[in-house]
């Protein structure tokens, strides 16, 4: 008698099939690639996110409040704080009090910032470039990941509702 192959039993078929699993791979690999090209620059991942949210946030509505840069790059009010400040001490950017609310500060990068973030995006374009290709199979694979990240601001509302993140 023949051996004939058996179909997969039904039910969970381990990690290996889950989306989730091979995002999260996927996601350390990407990490990994950002580090290696942003430790040149003096930068982690984690500085050149906040780095490159005041960036994004200043062209677009002037210095932002700690609270927008730590909304949009996804971080918590205290860690965004502690890193706001290494950055400052590394002569990237400045904080100063918000003249229209004592409890808040605004950033603005600094000219050795502008021209830091300028290197970091490079980095990071090549980066993407590298693993993800070009467009339209990288804009498609952007469109879904922005779709899935979505939920998660669906869970967790910024403290300024009227503000949507940039697209």
């Amino acid at each position: 008698m023949a051996d004939r192959a058996q179909p997969p039993p039904p039910g969970p078929r381990g990690p290996l099939a889950s989306p989730g699993f091979w995002l999260h791979h996927a996601a350390l690999s990407w990490r990994q690639a950002m580090d290696d090209g942003l430790k040149p620059l003096g930068l982690t991942h984690t500085q050149f996110n906040l780095l490159g949210a005041v960036s994004w946030l200043s062209r677009q509505q002037g210095p932002p409040t700690q609270q927008q840069a730590a909304e949009l790059s996804g971080s918590d009010r205290m860690m965004t704080s502690k890193i706001l400040a290494t950055l400052e001490e590394n002569g990237l950017l400045s904080r100063t009090p918000d003249p229209h609310d004592a409890r808040s500060k605004r950033i603005t990068l600094t000219t050795h910032g502008h021209a830091v973030i300028h290197q970091a995006v490079q980095v990071a374009a090549g980066v993407d470039a590298t693993l993800f290709g070009a467009a339209p199979d990288r804009d498609r694979l952007t469109a879904e990941l922005r779709q899935i990240a979505a939920a998660r601001h669906h869970h967790h509302q910024p403290a300024h509702p009227g503000r949507a993140l940039p697209r």
